[in-house]
């Protein structure tokens, strides 16, 4: 048994296939070429949460070190937006706090 796909529109067999633009996923190493250096993070740098924590990551594997596996739970959370414990009284804090 063969299938003809048709337009559920017009009923047209005439289709073609559209690629869609954000369905493109980039890889990890593609997002950090594209971000920069995490030692001089531009504006935008944080506004991509895979870039969290990849500053602590990078020092890590320049002194050749395993990055322990506590921390990488806390980024990766971090990344998925999960605020550590430590920052969580931050979280509702008015960036003014201070001055106010």
């Amino acid at each position: 048994t063969t299938f003809t796909a048709k337009c559920s529109y017009c009923g047209s067999a005439n289709l073609s296939r559209t690629i869609s633009s954000f369905a493109y996923h980039k890889s990890l190493k593609t997002v950090w070429e594209g971000s920069g250096n995490p030692e001089h993070p531009g504006e935008d740098y944080y506004k991509d949460p895979r870039n969290i924590g990849r500053w602590v990551e990078k020092k890590f594997q320049d002194m050749g070190q395993e990055l322990p596996p506590q921390i990488k739970e806390e980024i990766q959370a971090a990344r998925e937006g999960v605020m550590p414990e430590p920052l969580k009284d931050f979280q509702s804090a008015s960036p003014t706090a201070a001055y106010d």
